[in-house]
């Protein structure tokens, strides 16, 4: 049996800040986090635009760069979102190894 594509992503809130998840239909992510109904996070940060996606072949792939994502600090991510910015449609999302080599380091002050 085959996993469907799996993908992590960044959102930036409305306030400005980032939020990093994971999902296997990133459409349908991004409306329930619009519609308030995806993360706590976000649900009071609306509304949320998609930064940055990358695309996974397993979901325990995905999972491991949603956690080294999640470690970098706030500069750290934005440099990936600089260098990678996310696909105009949800559902025009590719597989990259652009921010595969990021690691988290210290903290970047921002």
């Amino acid at each position: 049996m085959s996993e469907e594509k799996s993908y992590v992503y960044i959102l930036i809130c409305a306030d400005g800040t980032l939020y990093t998840g994971w999902t296997n239909n990133l459409k349908k992510r991004l409306r329930a986090h619009n519609a308030g109904t995806a993360a706590k996070y976000t649900r009071s940060r609306l509304p949320v635009r998609l930064a940055h996606v990358e695309s996974f072949p397993t979901r325990s792939e995905a999972l491991r760069r949603e956690r080294a994502i999640k470690k970098l600090s706030r500069a750290a991510k934005l440099r990936l979102l600089h260098a990678c910015p996310a696909p105009p449609e949800p559902g025009n999302a590719q597989s990259t190894a652009c921010g595969q080599a990021e690691t988290a380091g210290p903290a970047d002050a921002l």
